[in-house]
C-alpha cells in the first residue's frame, strides 16, 4: 500500500486551497445568528469550566454558548483581554472575574444577534460582580482596525448610491482605523477565541494572526481554543457550509495552526491542551480540539552584555524557534533580548539567568549574533581581572 507524502511543515498549509464557493462568511452569520435565539448543541464540543466563575452568568448566556475549549486559565489579574469571536459573552464574563476590578475586558463580534445577546446583561452581571469592566464591540476578528458601529454612522450619513460612493467609503475605513481604530496598537495583554479561528476564511487567515500580533502589547500572549485536522481538508468538504458553519472543514491542520502564530511572529508557541480522542470524524479526518498558547515580545536587536543562560535540562540539547542551541548545564551567549525572554514564562523553569559581575549598559551594548551558539567562559562573565578568594569563617557561617 503506498501512503501519501505528507508536506513538511516548511509548506504553506491550506492557505493553497481553493475558497469555498459557498460563501463561508455568510453561512457562519445565518446560523450563529439562528443559534443566539435557539440553542444548537452542534455547534460546540464538551467543556468543562469553574462552576464558581459561572454563578454570575446568567442562564440564557450558558445555554448559548458555542466553543470547543477554555483559554481562560491563562488569563492574570489586572490584564487587559481581547476576546475574539465573543459571541454571547460566556468567556468575556469568567475573565472580567479573574481580571478584577483593576482589569479589562473587551469582546468582538461581527454578529448582531450574538452581540446584542452578550451587550444586554452588561449591567447585570456588573451588579453581580460589584463592578463594571466589559464592553462589547462590534467588527471583524480579521480586522481589528474597523469598528462596524461607526462605520455604520458613517453610511447612515453618506449612503452607497455610485461608484464614487464607494470609493469614498474606503477612503473613510482607512480614515476610521487610523483615526479611531476598533482595538489599537499594543494595547492588550491577553487574546482569548474560542472555536473561532476556523470560521475566517481562507484568504482572511495571515491577516488575522497579524491582527492579533499588532494589538498585543511587547510581553503578551494569545490563549487560542480551536478545532484542528489531522490532515488538510480536501475543498470538496471545505465547500460544505453545514460542516464549514459548524467548526469542522474550516479547521486548520494541526501542525499548520502552530506554523500560522510562528509566522505571525509569535514565539514560545505551545499546545497546552490536546483533545485525545477526536470531536468528529468526517471521511476518516479526525477533527478535535487544542488549546495553544504563544507570546509577543522577540522583535528587536540582539545585543551583548556578557548575559549567559544554563539550560537545566533534561534533554541533551535544546533549539529554539531563531535557532539558538542550548547545551544541557552549559554557559551559552546570549543577547539582552533572549537572556530577558528566557527568565519568564514559558521558559523560566528551563533557564538558570547568570548577570554579569559588572553591568554593560544597554547603550555600551554591542550587537552579538547568538545563533552562533557561542559558549560564555565563565571569567567572562565575571571579568577578566576577577581573583577574589572566599574563605570560610571559624563559626561555620559559610555552610
Amino acid at each position: 500500500m503506498n501512503l501519501p507524502i505528507i508536506p513538511t511543515r516548511h509548506q504553506q498549509y491550506q492557505s493553497h486551497q481553493p475558497e469555498p464557493s459557498h460563501q463561508p462568511e455568510s453561512s457562519v452569520y445565518d446560523r450563529y445568528s439562528a443559534a443566539a435565539h435557539a440553542v444548537e448543541p452542534a455547534l460546540c464540543c464538551p467543556v468543562t469550566y469553574s462552576p464558581d466563575l459561572l454563578k454570575i452568568i446568567p442562564d440564557e448566556i450558558i445555554e448559548r454558548d458555542y466553543g470547543c475549549g477554555d483559554p481562560t486559565p491563562f488569563v492574570r489579574p489586572g490584564d487587559t483581554v481581547l476576546d475574539l469571536g465573543s459571541g454571547g459573552g460566556k468567556l468575556c464574563y469568567i475573565a472580567a472575574q479573574i481580571v478584577g476590578r483593576e482589569g479589562r475586558v473587551i469582546g468582538v463580534d461581527c454578529n448582531r444577534e450574538m452581540l446584542a445577546l452578550a451587550r444586554k446583561h452588561v449591567p447585570t452581571v456588573a451588579e453581580r460582580l460589584g463592578f463594571s469592566n466589559v464592553e462589547f464591540r462590534y467588527g471583524l476578528i480579521q480586522d481589528l482596525g474597523l469598528d462596524l458601529d461607526l462605520l455604520g454612522a458613517e453610511l447612515s450619513q453618506n449612503p452607497i448610491d455610485d461608484p464614487a460612493a464607494y470609493l469614498s467609503l474606503r477612503n473613510t475605513e482607512e480614515r476610521l482605523r487610523i483615526e479611531q481604530p476598533l482595538i489599537a496598537d499594543d494595547s492588550v495583554d491577553c487574546v482569548l477565541s474560542n472555536c473561532v479561528l476556523n470560521l475566517v476564511r481562507q484568504k482572511d487567515r495571515r491577516q488575522l494572526f497579524s491582527e492579533i500580533f499588532r494589538v498585543l502589547r511587547r510581553g503578551g500572549r494569545a490563549a487560542i481554543s480551536d478545532i484542528v485536522s489531522d490532515e488538510i481538508v480536501p475543498d470538496r468538504l471545505q465547500q460544505d457550509p453545514e460542516l464549514w458553519s459548524g467548526c469542522i472543514t474550516g479547521a486548520f491542520r494541526e501542525d499548520g495552526f502552530l506554523k500560522a502564530f510562528e509566522d505571525a511572529g509569535f514565539h514560545g508557541i505551545q499546545i497546552m491542551k490536546r483533545q485525545s480522542e477526536p470531536w468528529r470524524t468526517v471521511e476518516g479526518i479526525e477533527f478535535r480540539s487544542v488549546t495553544v498558547v504563544a507570546y509577543k515580545g522577540k522583535e528587536g536587536p540582539c545585543l551583548d552584555r556578557n548575559q549567559a543562560v544554563i539550560y537545566r535540562g533534561p534533554f541533551k540539547h535544546v533549539q529554539d524557534d531563531d535557532g539558538h542551541t542550548y547545551w544541557r548545564g552549559e554557559r551559552m551567549a546570549v543577547c539582552d533580548k533572549t537572556f530577558q525572554l528566557l527568565q519568564h514564562a514559558p521558559y523560566d523553569e528551563s533557564f538558570e539567568a547568570i548577570e554579569p559581575r559588572v553591568t554593560i549598559p544597554l547603550a555600551e551594548a554591542t550587537p552579538i549574533d547568538c545563533r552562533l551558539n557561542a559558549r560564555r567562559d565563565a571569567k567572562q562573565s565575571k571579568g577578566l581581572d576577577y581573583s577574589a578568594t572566599s574563605r570560610c569563617d571559624t563559626d561555620g557561617s559559610c555552610c
